[in-house]
């Protein structure tokens, strides 16, 4: 880890907190931990002094799980708050509560919040090392990274790439994310889906998958929770005028964050084949958020 000096952050709320240099040297050590996890014993001492508190203020599985694996990995001390067992259901505001979490020594932070904005909040109230894992419909930084990560394992370079993202992307936060790192790359994308679901700003196709030569099609899930109005008829026409359903599977990965509605955003046997990515995503997760973990760690003890 001799290229520490030059991740410069000191939080990961945002793709913009990044530049080409800090994702160079973030992949740079998921590489580094990605062999630890293939090792029979997965853990290091590398944070063992390290307190971290998860502040998950709206469900999660996949995300949760796999930040308090990989803090667990790196030996810090691990406090996971759930909003629905806390003072919040008495009326404790977020700010209190935030500040009453600082008093207890915490070193790093792991925000999720239904509400946009959330993690920069906790940020400017601490000044200590946060991480966005999920804001609203605004980002979700370490998704977008792990993402490409995976496919860069693969062997996909980022100039190789021609990326289809399709779906729900004014409800996603993963597209807030993942759009913001593509453009940062230079790496070609384009948007695919019905235009009540798509971002007023963004330019995208009002159409399914042509013969456009796409290399990766990353499906977005349907998220009716966040509709306060139907965008859309029902999931049934969703998919069948919308979801993936390519004869030829062997041109082209597969990819979603995930939880998959299958049969909406793609069919399952696209989602089970051996293009598909999905699986790959949760396991470079834990290497990747072990490595956000890390650096910003690291600037906690400068």
């Amino acid at each position: 880890m001799d290229n520490l000096l030059y991740f410069k952050p000191n939080r990961l709320i945002s793709i913009d907190d990044l530049d080409a240099e800090d994702i160079k040297t973030l992949y740079g050590a998921t590489l580094e931990f990605k062999k630890v996890l293939e090792r029979p014993v997965k853990k290091v001492p590398a944070l063992k002094d390290l307190t971290i508190a998860n502040l998950f203020f709206e469900d999660s599985t996949r995300t949760r799980l796999s930040f308090e694996l990989a803090e667990k990995r790196l030996g810090a001390d691990v406090v996971n708050f759930s909003a629905a067992s806390s003072s919040l259901k008495k009326g404790e505001s977020l700010n209190d509560t935030v500040q009453n979490i600082l008093k207890m020594k915490i070193d790093l932070i792991v925000v999720r919040h239904k509400v946009s904005g959330t993690a920069h909040f906790v940020y400017e109230k601490t000044k200590i090392p946060v991480i966005n894992a999920g804001d609203g419909t605004n980002e979700h930084p370490t998704q977008a990274l792990l993402d490409l990560f995976t496919l860069w394992q693969k062997g996909l370079k980022s100039e190789d790439l021609v990326i289809a993202l399709k779906g729900d992307v004014i409800h996603s936060r993963v597209a807030g994310s993942s759009i913001k790192l593509w453009d940062k790359l230079g790496i070609q994308y384009k948007i695919l889906g019905p235009p009540t679901v798509m971002r007023t700003h963004m330019k995208y196709e009002s159409s399914n998958l042509s013969d456009q030569p796409f290399n990766v099609i990353y499906n977005l899930r349907i998220q009716k929770e966040r509709q306060e109005k139907e965008l859309i008829p029902s999931l049934e026409e969703y998919n069948q005028f919308y979801g993936t359903k390519v004869p030829n599977i062997d041109r082209v990965y597969y990819m979603h964050p995930g939880p998959i509605n299958r049969g909406v955003e793609l069919d399952s046997e696209l989602a089970d084949s051996a293009q598909s990515l999905i699986l790959d995503q949760v396991e470079m997760g834990v290497a990747l958020r072990m490595a956000v973990i890390y650096l910003l760690g690291q600037k906690k003890e400068a």
